[in-house]
């Protein structure tokens, strides 16, 4: 029971963002500079400190091949979670709020923040552009 509030209340959180506004690809891509030190994106990517984002939007959590996720990540992924735009919109806010809202352990490798909303969805239209969804 106690599982299923925290996912609620995760759920909240990413609705009280509001509607998610189609950010700008090209902007985005210049944004994912940011992101560069710890992930690869496009033709031969791998994983490095954060994994591969390859179909990011869409893909289960915590579910690249190869990848050492922490549990709180696996956790998600093993109840059915998949990135979508509004988990990403929070998550890039805040990484480890992310997962406290979660409900799960809070270790994450991800510390950085992406503070201002117009550049989290540019970022996310980037994503998109890799992803199936």
């Amino acid at each position: 029971m106690k599982r299923l509030v925290a996912v609620a209340g995760m759920f909240f959180l990413a609705s009280t963002l509001g509607a998610f506004a189609e950010g700008d690809a090209a902007k985005g891509e210049k944004v994912f500079k940011k992101c560069k030190a710890c992930h690869q994106i496009g033709e031969g990517a791998e994983n490095k400190v954060g994994p591969q984002l390859n179909g990011v939007v869409g893909r289960a959590i915590g579910s690249v091949d190869g990848y050492k996720y922490s549990d709180g990540y696996l956790a998600l992924g093993e109840q059915g979670e998949a990135w979508d735009e509004e988990k990403l919109m929070a998550y890039l806010l805040d990484p480890k709020d992310f997962l406290k809202e979660a409900g799960v352990k809070r270790k994450s490798k991800m510390t950085f923040k992406l503070k201002k909303e117009d550049q989290r969805e540019d970022v996310i239209a980037y994503l998109k552009t890799f992803s199936a969804e």
